[in-house]
Order: C-alpha cells, then structure tokens, then sequence
C-alpha cells in the first residue's frame, strides 16, 4: 500500500462500513456468572480478556468478570479458515466491486479482509457486550498515513466497542499517536520490552501497551540459552512499573498488558498486572487449578523474576530502560513531527539516544526473519546480538509482524481464491 491509498473513494468506505455491520445488532444487557479465580484476580487489580476469536473458545471460559476479547490476524484467519464466511467473499467482493469499479485485486482483498475482521469482531460484541480490539493489516505497518486511515475506519464501525490494534513499528509510532489524539483507543501490539512501552507511552499515548511475554521465555529455550523462565515476566513486571510512575508523574495514559501467556502459573504470578490478555486454554487451565486448590490472590505488583537464561547481558535491553530512551523520549516532546514516515522516526530516535532500537533492515534479513517463523533463530543473530549491534526487543517486534504477515498472507489467498472461482475480478 502506499500513502495515496489512504486517501480512499468514499462509496467504497461506506459500503465496506455497510457490509461489516450486516446483521449486526448493538448488544443487550446480559448477565454472566461470576468464578471465585477471576474475582480475586480482579480484586487484585487486573482487567480480563480473552485472545480469540472463536467465539465457541470463548463462551466456555466467559463470566461477568472479563470485559474485552482481542482478535489478531492469525486468529482471524484461523476463523476463516473454518470456512465460515465462504459464502459471503464473493458477495461482498461484488458489492466492494461496484462500489469501487476501478478497485485493484490487491486492494479488493484488503477490502474484503477489513470486512471479514469487522465481522469476527463484532461476533464476539454481540455475543458478550464486550470490546473487542482489532488489528490492522500487517502490510499496513510502515505506513503511518494508511493506518491511520484504515484505524478511523475500523474505529468507526462500531466506536463503542472496538479497539485498534496498531503494531510496534515506527510508522505505528506516528499512527498510534494520530489516532489517539483523535479519540481512537488504540492498543499498541507487538512489544517485547520496557523500553519499547516507555517511548510509546511517552510519544504515542496508547490506551494500552503490550509485552508478548510467553515468545519471550520461547526465544531462549528453544534456542538452548536455558530454560527462558522468567524472561517474559520480569520484562512484563518492568514495563507496568515503569507506566506506573509514568501514570503518576508525567500524565502518561497507557496501561501495561501481559500477552502471549503460555501457562497458568504466570496469571497469579503476575496478579496486579493492569490487564491480561489469557489464550482461552491458559484461562481454563488456570481456572481448574484454583478450583482444585482454592486460595486467595494476591497482587503481585514489583515483584521480582530471577532469569534464567544466559548471555544475560543480551536479554537486559528488555528489562531495563536505559537514559538513551528516556533522553530520545524527551527529544521527541519538541520534534516536529507531523509530516514525519517512519524512516524519519526511527533515524531521529536513533540519533537522540537509542542507536540499536530500530534496525535497517535489508531485504535479506527480512526474508531470513520470515523464513525462521515467530521464534528467531540465535545461530543466525547472535553475533549481531552480543556485539549491540542489533537488540533482541527489535528482532522479536520484527518477527512477530513477518509472522503476522505469513498468517495474513494465508487468508489473503484464501480470499483471493475464493474470487477467483467466483469469477468476481
């Protein structure tokens, strides 16, 4: 996509709008049970979500005590790949078709997919009364100008009660920033460290900032440099302290979520945490557990996380915030940035105090990246790694959106396919 498309027909917009909200009814007041588990952990402190979007997933752990649910484009996929909305790409293909005759393939799909995410969203809104957060097309992501259009679109749909997932680029940056100015709530995905959370707290004002804590732990065990336990956790707990102070003395507004959770112990290990994002199997796992040992839940706010995984020294940039971020931080209060790309974003924070925080990187190390999947491979960058030259919170951003890319690449085709054999060009 390029910046001029962000600048879109305007009966396109309203029928894609149009088409996303079929069938759609504003929820009633419901009344869900309550569960001891999630009570204490509220009690603790802690807003609930459920990350999914089979809505079947989520029934089946939802009490009165969650408030949200997240969507990304792999869980979308997943659901569309169940074939449920097969019958419908064709007809909204042809209704985007007519309202846009002179729209390209590429965007077609984009189009398409835009409904798709809106549909699965809005399942789960009509299902729960909930809000949903939901994610911006991965090819969207060094875009500032696309995703803010494409942010407001999706906000627009249903403003009371959806979130924009925007990802940890620095084009992201720039957008997270315009669309929470604008009113948007935006939830900035695709963390990996404090530091990460404290520039975009500080820039952008995001409702919510991430830690993708369970690739965290993922990343060193799978690539031997010891079990990674409490990777994740300590650069969780960093973070959330560091918005803590950030809430009460610089008028920051982002609050911390814990993502990527892999196992039940890390929900009460972190109670206390501003909001959870619980995979529904992580949720299940935990409720069992407490009704088979009933207890009460504790915060856990600055607790520490001894690491273990080794050369510690390359895993700290997640932890620790340096003053190179917090003086770049302070830079960009006065930069002007309104007519800023993301490659401009990124050189200036280079320059003013974080040089290792956003590579350039080169086609080759891109497609390197997508080729070892989600998990990085240490063989491949440890060099890079232990010589500063490159910062794990980086590669794991960097990987985590190449990888978002492949899932969307999947449903893309699937869309596109499906079109095809419609005779709908």
């Amino acid at each position: 996509m390029s910046t001029l498309e962000a600048a879109q027909p305007r009966q396109l917009v309203e029928t894609a709008r149009a088409l996303a909200l079929e069938g759609f009814r504003p929820p009633e007041p419901k009344s869900f049970g309550s569960h001891p588990a999630w009570a204490g952990l509220r009690g603790a402190g802690t807003l609930l979500w459920l990350d999914t979007g089979d809505l079947d997933a989520a029934a089946a752990v939802w009490t009165g005590e969650f408030t949200n649910l997240t969507t990304n484009n792999s869980l979308v996929n997943k659901e569309v790949q169940k074939g449920l909305f097969d019958q419908e790409i064709a007809r909204v293909g042809r209704a985007l078709k007519q309202a846009s005759p002179d729209i390209s393939p590429d965007e077609l799909v984009w189009e398409i997919g835009f409904v798709l995410n809106c549909r699965v969203a809005l399942r789960l809104v009509q299902a729960f009364g909930a809000t949903v957060s939901v994610e911006l097309h991965p090819s969207m992501a060094d875009d500032a100008a696309v995703s803010v259009a494409y942010g407001r679109r999706y906000y627009a749909v249903c403003p009371d009660h959806f979130i924009v997932k925007v990802p940890l680029t620095p084009a992201g940056f720039l957008a997270a920033r315009r669309l929470a100015s604008g009113g948007v709530p935006i939830n900035y995905t695709l963390g990996f460290s404090a530091r990460q959370n404290v520039l975009a707290a500080a820039f952008s004002r995001p409702a919510f900032v991430n830690v993708f804590m369970g690739r965290l732990n993922e990343f060193a065990d799978k690539n031997g440099l010891g079990s990674g336990r409490n990777m994740g956790e300590k650069t969780t707990m960093a973070s959330q302290m560091a918005l803590l102070e950030g809430r009460e003395r610089r008028g920051w507004v982002s609050r911390q979520i814990g993502a990527s959770m892999r196992e039940a112990e890390q929900v009460e290990s972190l109670a206390g945490l501003d909001v959870y994002t619980l995979p529904t199997k992580v949720a299940e796992d935990f409720r069992k557990g407490y009704e088979a040992a009933p207890r009460p839940i504790r915060s856990q706010i600055g607790r520490d996380f001894p690491v273990e995984a080794d050369p510690i020294s390359v895993f700290e940039c997640l932890w620790h915030v340096d003053d190179g971020v917090r003086e770049a931080a302070r830079a960009l209060e006065t930069a002007p940035v309104a007519d800023w790309t993301g490659g401009d974003f990124a050189a200036f924070v280079r320059d003013h105090g974080a040089p290792d925080l956003f590579r350039q990187w080169t086609r080759e190390e891109l497609d390197q990246i997508t080729q070892d999947g989600k998990i990085p491979s240490w063989a491949r960058w440890q060099e890079e790694l232990r010589a500063g030259r490159l910062a794990l919170d980086d590669l794991m951003t960097t990987s985590a959106i190449r990888s978002f890319a492949h899932d969307q690449g999947e449903l893309d085709g699937r869309i596109a396919r499906l079109l095809q054999e419609a005779r709908v060009h």
